[in-house]
């Protein structure tokens, strides 16, 4: 049984996650047909439907950091989960990414202490799962960039400690990808940035509709 969920619905074979229970909530009302509260235990709420398309699908929050997310997977993978998609956020590591754009992840870079919990080295490299990956690709067209994402422990990390080539950092992907990759979930990310490297911050009225089109975009290739 799940350590952490206790889910009072269905889970699908199919989930979108993201940190932040409030954007749980905000795709599960965007994506899902009548959804119905599948957890609250810990408040990870999670929700559980089927799509437009007919498809069940699972909107289950994380919570904060890689160590989070980790467990939440691993509970999501007792209870049948097999590809998910992280709908997360970021900061800019580079001068040319900038708030509200959408990075689709190409690879993710082990970057922090938590990293050694998933046999990660810091520098190393953990790629999406490449069918997911394609598909998003497919699906969101130029209206996102691939690129190098470097996962930390920190919200606000010095200069020094982001790799070179990350275009973002974030604090969850290379667990979710790590661990997916040791319980056979199949798992990719996409971004919105919400911060630059020189601190220039977004707002959530802009934020939001860019996480609409990012969980619209999961909807639909794990809708296929």
């Amino acid at each position: 049984m799940p350590s952490r969920l206790r889910p009072t619905a269905s889970v699908a074979a199919d989930a979108i996650l993201v940190g932040d229970p409030g954007r749980a909530l905000l795709l599960a009302q965007e994506l899902l047909e009548q959804p119905k509260m599948s957890n609250h235990a810990r408040g990870l709420w999670g929700y559980s439907g089927k799509t437009p398309r007919g498809r069940e699908l699972t909107i289950q929050a994380t919570g904060m950091g890689g160590p989070s997310a980790a467990i939440v997977l691993a509970d999501l993978a007792k209870l049948g989960v097999r590809r998910a998609v992280r709908v997360g956020t970021c900061a800019g590591a580079d001068p040319e990414t900038r708030p509200n754009e959408l990075l689709l992840v190409e690879t993710a870079v082990a970057t922090g202490g938590s990293a050694a919990s998933f046999d990660l080295a810091t520098g190393a490299a953990v790629p999406p799962d490449p069918v997911l990956l394609e598909r998003l690709r497919q699906e969101l067209g130029g209206e996102a960039r691939a690129a190098r994402v470097a996962s930390l422990d920190a919200l606000r990390p010095s200069a020094a400690s982001v790799p070179a080539g990350a275009a973002a950092t974030d604090m969850q992907t290379v667990a979710l990808l790590a661990r997916g990759r040791e319980l056979g979930v199949a798992a990719a990310a996409v971004l919105v940035v919400v911060e630059s490297a020189s601190g220039e911050a977004s707002t959530e009225d802009r934020v939001e509709p860019v996480v609409k089109r990012a969980g619209r975009a999961a909807a639909a290739i794990l809708s296929t």
